[in-house]
């Protein structure tokens, strides 16, 4: 004979439970039929849970479709080193698109650090690497990060940073450079014009989380000579896109032209 208690239908998931079901699967399925069958779980439910986790930043959608844990989770598990794999992908098509030395670097108080560096095809290499720490103010990097950033934040970053002269060409003057920043928040890409260095030219565009924050930034770097305006005019909507690409990639949600 049946007991009471064996003939009662478990109870279904509460919504936090579902929510946790599908990010455990993401550990080993990543698209919405997998998870489904893995989890049980109606595929309308699945698919609503990766939609607003993708849109908090939890979950991100890569180039085919699937879904993977996104830079809050992976940050939340201790794995927040994992933003340069993220991006780098990214950062390799960019490359090979331009040719030139790419670097990613993210924000880190008043200055931004390379994570991550990718050489180009020439014949020179830059003289950069991957943990320097490099200023905001006359980078392409930094500049593409400040001109990101709401005019009252920028005002008070200014404040705090010494403006040094690194060549002649540096911007000191901090009502100047806040117009300069203008300019480039308008084209939504910088060019660090022998600014940081003599002799080398670099486009920065920055990269940003869910929240639409700029966190970092990637830039093409190269020798004056090498990245001439016309070369500018046709690496600057590749890094845009790249930079674009990587910002999704960790948490910004897509535009809708």
């Amino acid at each position: 004979m049946t007991s009471p208690a064996s003939s009662v239908a478990a109870p279904s998931p509460s919504a936090v439970a579902k929510v946790v079901l599908v990010l455990e699967a993401l550990s080993s399925v990543h698209g919405v039929s997998e998870i489904s069958r893995g989890t049980g779980l109606p595929t309308s439910t699945v698919h609503r849970i990766l939609q607003e986790l993708v849109g908090l930043g939890w979950v991100r959608v890569d180039a085919d479709r699937r879904y993977l844990p996104g830079v809050r989770l992976l940050s939340l598990a201790g794995q927040s080193a994992s933003i340069p794999q993220i991006v780098r992908p990214v950062l390799q098509r960019l490359c090979t698109e331009t040719g030139h030395t790419i670097h990613f670097a993210l924000l880190s108080g008043d200055e931004a650090v390379y994570v991550d560096k990718l050489e180009g095809d020439r014949a020179y290499a830059m003289r950069s690497r991957v943990g320097l720490s490099i200023p905001l103010h006359c980078t392409a990097i930094g500049k593409s990060i400040l001109a990101a950033l709401p005019k009252p934040e920028l005002r008070t970053r200014l404040s705090r940073l010494p403006l040094t002269a690194m060549t002649p060409r540096t911007i000191t003057d901090p009502d100047l450079l806040v117009a300069h920043l203008e300019q480039v928040g308008a084209r939504g890409y910088s060019v660090d014009d022998e600014e940081n260095e003599e002799h080398t030219r670099c486009l920065g565009a920055a990269v940003l989380d869910h929240h639409g924050a700029p966190i970092g930034g990637i830039s093409v770097s190269a020798l004056t000579f090498d990245l001439d305006r016309a070369k500018v005019r046709t690496c600057a909507p590749l890094l845009l896109a790249a930079a674009r690409e990587a910002s999704q990639a960790l948490g910004l949600p897509a535009r809708r032209d």
